[in-house]
């Protein structure tokens, strides 16, 4: 039985048409894929759906009422919940908190019944098989654990309908694992998921049926059984996909970035050698110190020793803005906590590293701004328009990205981090980013990028470094890396097996 019904809906933001009569079905105890490149529309169907935005034309209609004009509030008690990619847990609050947030359960006299919440909260993860500590402070929280506790806290609203928005982009490969064995477990209770994501595997994985949007308009859909993943792909990008490797060799210059015995938190004694125009890819479990290496090679993370040169010179302050200032960049692998100004415009977003860099001018030169935001609009294919008054979160996630890219080009840079640049972007998207990774590489810019993902490597790297707690553990040139072999270094099965031998 359809549960949900979105008809003719079609919403458009200035001259943009962000949706054009689309829409969507689903069914009680269903997990269905929503699917489409970042910009296709399915965050402003969400939005519609859950009362954020208003739609300009079409219905909705939810346990067979109709919502006119919904507003958060009524959706929430409606039984629909919204678990974003950017989580909105409150990290200064207690887990038990969270939950409740809101909520309280408070006696005749307004007093809050904690040890109550705390019960509940107990009962709740129980009946979910969720390992969590009421008490904890969610700022000390994995990502997988503050993952879970927005699925935990729409369910203690008693959520019939729960938005899955990109769950997994962050999460190791066990996380997933146990995320999808709670899905299924309530889908088994009557519960329906909405699934957004970009990653086949699991969509085929998890998912009943899919629906496919492109630039705003309804593709296709249908049972998951009854497809494969490129035939879904082609209905996203508009053509005939080919998953083809892009990468491209390339002659390369003297050596731009040095790191002699490198040690900080999460990683020790790392020596490394970065030529102009090279690109290297990190790789690794999650939590094997990749991430936090790079995040001491821009001054985010304090090193304990060791030595790191640029261009010649030492680098060996704990502040961020000494590495901008020498030619260092990094794109961080949190988009929200680390690269999103939310209250900004995009040109504020694209602008602010270089303003940094260069605050002791007099004056700032909007014009010189504006036209270096158009080239790099026109370079990196960003989609917006009025970057002077849209906010940076009026773009999906994969024009973000390109922002962000835009944001550390235009303060010269020789060295690019790029922490799990393709994080939360669809295939179209990601292909972009390759090429506009490769392109950086041919003008001479240095490239280091961490990601778990070794078809991404296989697409850009010259070689790849994989980590095991916290050392390198094997150096991969391009023609060498593959799937198995990467996998036995990361787990140092290769090891095991030799102490096997």
């Amino acid at each position: 039985m359809a549960i949900l019904e979105m008809k003719h809906i079609s919403k458009a933001f200035g001259g943009s048409k962000a949706l054009n009569d689309v829409h969507l079905t689903i069914e009680e105890g269903e997990i269905h894929a929503l699917l489409g490149e970042n910009g296709a529309g399915k965050s402003t169907l969400m939005n519609i759906l859950t009362g954020v935005i208003e739609a300009d034309a079409g219905t909705i209609t939810w346990q067979g009422q109709l919502y006119p004009s919904p507003t958060i509030a009524q959706m929430e008690d409606a039984g629909i919940a919204f678990v974003h990619q950017e989580l909105s847990v409150i990290n200064d609050l207690s887990v038990t908190d969270n939950i409740f947030l809101c909520h309280e359960l408070k006696n005749k006299l307004g007093i809050i019944n904690y040890a109550e919440e705390v019960k509940r909260t107990k009962e709740l993860f129980e009946s979910l098989g969720v390992d969590m500590n009421p008490y904890t402070m969610v700022s000390e929280l994995k990502t997988a654990e503050k993952q879970l506790l927005e699925i935990c806290r729409a369910l203690y609203k008693d959520a019939k309908l729960i938005i899955l928005d990109e769950p997994t982009t962050a999460l190791s490969n066990d996380e997933i694992a146990h995320l999808f064995g709670i899905v299924k477990n309530l889908k088994t209770k009557g519960k329906s998921f909405i699934f957004i994501s970009h990653k086949m595997p699991e969509i085929f994985e998890l998912c009943d049926k899919y629906t496919v949007f492109r630039n705003g308009e309804y593709i296709s859909s249908g049972y998951i059984k009854d497809t494969n993943p490129h035939a879904i792909t082609s209905d996203m990008v508009g053509t005939t996909y080919v998953d083809a490797d892009v990468y491209e060799s390339r002659p390369l210059g003297d050596v731009v970035l040095e790191l002699k015995h490198y040690s900080g938190h999460g990683f020790e004694d790392v020596n490394l050698e970065l030529r102009k125009g090279e690109i290297i890819a990190f790789t690794g479990l999650a939590g094997c110190g990749a991430s936090e290496l790079m995040q001491t090679m821009f001054g985010a993370l304090p090193r304990d020793g060791g030595r790191m040169y640029v261009n010649g010179k030492e680098l060996y302050g704990d502040a961020i803005i000494d590495y901008m200032k020498n030619s260092v960049a990094m794109l961080p692998a949190n988009r929200k906590e680390n690269s999103v100004v939310g209250e900004m415009t995009i040109m504020e977003n694209f602008v602010i590293a270089d303003h940094a860099i260069t605050k002791n001018k007099l004056f700032i030169n909007k014009s010189s701004d504006n036209e270096r935001f158009e080239g790099q609009k026109d370079d990196l294919n960003i989609k917006c328009y009025e970057p002077n008054v849209v906010p940076i979160t009026g773009l999906s996630g994969g024009n973000q990205q390109k922002v962000f890219l835009a944001r550390w080009l235009n303060t010269g840079a020789d060295v690019l981090l790029f922490d799990n640049p393709t994080q939360g972007v669809d295939v179209g998207a990601k292909a972009e980013i390759y090429k506009l990774i490769l392109g950086f590489a041919k003008e001479g810019k240095s490239v280091i990028i961490n990601t778990l993902e070794i078809p991404e490597i296989k697409k850009v790297a010259d070689r790849c470094l994989v980590f095991y707690e916290g050392k390198i553990k094997k150096e991969f040139k391009h023609e060498e890396v593959n799937e198995h072999d990467v996998m036995l270094y990361s787990t140092n099965a290769i090891e095991t097996e030799g102490k096997a031998n």
